[in-house]
């Protein structure tokens, strides 16, 4: 090469140099951008600003594309900034389908396997954002996407080439509300995330993290068709806040119980990537990061975006950091200064933290876990084909998984055969053989949901909220038959022999929770969140299981396409329709009809086949029942004539009771009225304290918090009116029992209905019913005091309660239902109960009502009411101490509340 060629390839490289450094100075700062940095104390972003800054990043940057997801909620455009190489960005259809393919393993041989992982890339989610006032979590995402699109060394480099990263909003709502909530006070040391008049999710805020299997929120439904359809990545990381007191953070790995359907691989696999990051905050002498029991996060759960992913192969990573925007402290705690297996590299004590050193350390896990994807690309891949190839294999063979009530069953045959025998916690084979090896016992291999079951439309919420998470659905083109059970077309089937094996068993099957104490006979260890939440029984569908497999007249379902309830021919009806009061889209029928002023009547009795309760609309609304029938799917019937023995209804004028901050339980309640057509009004303490309540409603409903328990005397927030914006004025105000108790007890006796659920049945005592607590015993002094946590405890988990069925209250229902229980109000009647008209609607008629879950001393429910009706004056009260609405979840006990919510 001679000189002057030599200085042209020279002249080229300059230029190539300078244009490429050109290119990432033109990829603004978040400094430049927001006015202050990631991590300036003092300073939050706001959703509006965050989101004209990924636009301006997405412009300037070739290795990022952002796409739109959805619409929130409240309307907001949510995001998602894919960042790779500019060479996978021209490929990225074929990565997204590979990592698709190898995470089904359907029809997939392990060669071919191997060959699609040496194509592919890994595909890695990173979030921030889901729980709004845990504000690392959206700075960290912002300062993370723009150090991904300008650092420039290998390292960045290499995850370039090897990662797509998924970086995702997970609540822009929320965003916008406490970053302006926050940055309202002009003079930084004053500004305060404290005292937010609303949640920060528009229903359910904290909760927004509880929805992921049933996908309620709008939210919810556009990250689960990215991790469960569409993408279905292999590492995702869900950042949230707060660390323990005396450390930074908690991460992986998590402390036991993880949920026994998991594949090993999930759970050595959150053991390598856990390692990753705290190797890396070490190797920066960033301490602090503890695990295993030094906190309280397990992977026992389902349902929340992090937890919902492990039981479809994916490697879900939490961590949980202190910080924020006004610097803190670590304080001293002495347990946690030594160094142990929970938390190798101690935190010592400091007097300030600042919000920067939160997000550098988030910054550093993050690129803890791209790097470990990107050095591990082949192996990440294949290791979700073998978590799905193995799922199939267990779903497609006999299979026992080892629940902890098999393991107690062993011991429990054992020692009933040899009560005096020692066995050093050895026992003959025999024992494992009749527990293990029992045909019975076997995992089922398929579910089978039969079209014409009693409420088409709760069916077809339960099969969606399966198709929103991915699973292989199969409908019958025909009516066939298994095992002498014939089934007609339209019924569901969903076999076990799938990569998303866990998921299919979690929702059909029940939790089996193990017992966990602190230390023999000591207290109960609380889960992480629920310990049986079986959707299935949650939602009463009537589902047969099937131990062999099961074949006939199917055809699978495209995955993430939702199905609908297919309405039938309904013919003009000269007498009028019966509408079956089982079916919970019933309730919107009969409230679209009232709304348009058409009369709807109840039926006392059964009448033509259809149980009591039954909603009957006369023929002259006709032309209105035709248009909700298309809309709905109900199954409607053809009066031969007019029943004998008919109520009319009318709406009742609705107060759902809120308060100061937002109850999430109440936002729950809101969000069902608001899907079945209720009409309603928010109402607050003030209001119930001014009194007159009977001039504007005619029901008043309390959900979970925000009445004093048993023993106290108010509920407050103690809100500062003088820094509070006007437009909030009317949520201040306390709950107490001089107060507002003789108001609501004044509304009832003028004839209002007041409807309490869950931990709001506390109003009872307050309101002096002839009602005890069922859950006590006598201590020696003679003294009635609550059961401990050593003879009792049931934390969320599913119950089968006893129903009155002779009362209008239960319409609907069957002698039995499952209902979500947690640690739920129990009561007894006093003698004079009876004499005061109290009546019994649910209860338990059994010591061992557990169906899913955990239930330490169970045998204490039985006899215990869970449901009753008090007259007051002209007017009456509803408890209902298990959690009937439960985060919109328990559609097999919504009936208990829509009952109540009409007037005579």
């Amino acid at each position: 090469m001679n000189l002057h060629s030599i200085f042209r390839v020279l002249g080229l490289f300059i230029a190539l140099f300078w244009l490429s450094t050109q290119a990432y100075a033109q990829i603004p700062s978040p400094e430049a951008h927001f006015g202050f940095g990631m991590g300036q104390d003092y300073h939050l972003s706001t959703y509006k600003q965050t989101e004209a800054y990924f636009k301006r990043l997405a412009e300037a940057s070739p290795l990022a594309r952002l796409e739109s997801i959805g619409q929130t909620e409240e309307g907001r455009t949510q995001y998602m900034m894919i960042v790779t190489s500019e060479e996978n960005h021209r490929k990225l259809e074929r990565y997204r389908e590979i990592s698709v393919q190898l995470a089904r393993a359907e029809n997939l041989p392990v060669e071919a396997a191997r060959e699609l992982a040496d194509e592919g890339k890994a595909i890695v989610w990173i979030d921030g954002g889901l729980h709004s006032t845990e504000t690392v979590g959206i700075h960290q995402l912002t300062e993370t996407i723009y150090q991904m699109l300008t650092r420039q060394d290998k390292e960045t480099q290499r995850i370039l080439d090897e990662v797509v990263i998924l970086f995702v909003h997970a609540n822009p709502d929320g965003h916008d509300k406490i970053g302006e909530w926050y940055m309202r006070e002009p003079v930084p040391e004053k500004r305060s995330l404290g005292n937010l008049p609303v949640l920060y999710q528009k229903y359910i805020g904290h909760d927004n993290n509880r929805d992921f299997y049933i996908q309620n929120m709008i939210e919810s439904q556009n990250m689960g068709r990215l991790l469960f359809v569409d993408w279905i990545p292999q590492i995702m990381y869900n950042h949230h806040q707060r660390g323990p007191v005396g450390s930074v953070l908690a991460g992986p790995p998590y402390r036991d119980p993880f949920n026994h359907v998991f594949d090993p691989m999930m759970v050595t696999g959150i053991d390598a990537v856990g390692a990753a990051m705290y190797n890396r905050l070490n190797a920066e002498n960033k301490p602090g990061f503890t695990r295993m029991k030094g906190s309280t996060f397990s992977t026992w759960y389902n349902g929340g975006l992090r937890t919902t992913t492990h039981y479809h192969n994916i490697i879900g990573i939490l961590t949980e950091i202190i910080g924020g925007p006004n610097p803190e402290s670590i304080p001293v705690v002495p347990d946690r200064l030594v160094p142990d297996g929970n938390t190798p590299f101690p935190v010592m004590p400091q007097e300030t933290w600042h919000f920067q050193q939160s997000i550098d350390y988030s910054v550093s896990m993050n690129f803890a876990v791209l790097d470990y994807a990107a050095r591990n690309r082949d192996h990440v891949l294949m290791n979700m084909y073998h978590m799905g190839s193995g799922s199939i294999r267990r779903g497609s063979q006999d299979y026992w998984t080892p629940y902890p009530s098999k393991a107690e069953a062993i011991k429990e045959a054992y020692a009933k055969d040899n009560p005096n025998g020692r066995n050093r916690g050895i026992v003959p084979d025999r024992y494992f053989k009749e527990v293990f090896e029992t045909p019975d016992n076997r995992d089922p291999r398929a579910f089978v949901l039969r079209a014409d079951q009693e409420d088409p439309g709760r069916l077809v919420h339960f099969i969606n909220a399966l198709v929103k998470t991915g699973i292989r659905i199969e409908k019958a083109t025909a009516p066939f038959t298994l095992s002498g059970t014939s089934y007609p077309a339209g019924s569901y089937v969903v076999q076990t022999d799938q990569a998303f094996r866990p998921h299919v068993l979690d929702m059909f099957e029940p939790q089996d929770y193990p017992n966990d104490f602190l230390y023999p006979g000591g207290p109960p260890v609380r889960p992480y969140d629920a310990a049986g939440w079986t959707l299935a029984y949650q939602m009463g569908v009537e589902v047969d299981r099937y131990l062999e497999p099961v074949s006939g007249p199917f055809e699978t379902l495209p995955y993430g396409q939702l199905e609908r309830v297919e309405a039938g021919t309904l013919r003009s009806a000269a007498q009028g329709y019966l509408i079956d009061a089982r079916q919970n889209d019933a309730f919107i029928l009969a409230n679209r009809l009232l709304a348009a002023g058409q009369a709807v009547f109840r039926s006392e009795k059964a009448v033509e086949g259809l149980p009591a309760g039954t909603f009957y609309v006369e023929a002259k609304a006709g032309a209105k029942v035709q248009e909700i029938h298309q809309d709905l799917g109900l199954r409607i019937q053809e009066a031969k004539k007019r029943p004998d023995s008919l109520k009319e209804i009318r709406p009742s004028k609705i107060a759902l009771y809120d308060y100061y901050g937002g109850s999430m339980p109440s936002g729950w309640v809101r969000w069902i009225l608001e899907q079945y057509d209720f009409e309603f009004q928010l109402i607050f303490a003030d209001e119930i304290n001014k009194g007159n309540l009977n001039r504007k409603y005619e029901t008043i409903v309390f959900v979970g918090p925000g009445i004093p328990g048993q023993g106290g005397s108010s509920f407050s927030r103690n809100i500062d009116k003088a820094k509070t914006p006007e437009a909030y004025h009317h949520m201040i105000g306390n709950f107490t029992l001089e107060e507002s108790v003789p108001q609501l007890k004044r509304f009832a006796e003028a004839g209002g209905r007041l409807i309490t659920i869950g931990a709001a049945t506390s109003l009872a005592y307050h309101l002096e019913l002839p009602v005890r607590n069922a859950l006590t015993e006598r201590a020696r002094d003679g003294r009635e005091i609550p059961l401990s946590g050593e003879k009792y405890f049931v934390p969320g988990s599913v119950l089968r309660m006893r129903v009155a069925t002779g009362h209008a209250a239960t319409y609907g229902l069957g002698q039995e239902v499952d209902v979500l229980f947690n640690n739920s109000p129990v009561f007894r009647f006093a003698p004079e109960a009876k004499l005061d008209g109290v009546e019994v609607l649910g209860w338990f008629d059994t010591e061992t009502p557990l169906r899913s879950g955990w239930a330490w001393g169970q045998n204490y429910l039985k006899d215990g009411v869970t449901a009753f009706r008090a007259p007051i004056g002209k007017g009456s009260f509803y408890a209902f101490g298990p959690e009937i609405t439960y985060r919109a979840q328990s559609h097999g006990t919504f009936k208990l509340l829509f009952n109540q919510l009409y007037r005579d």
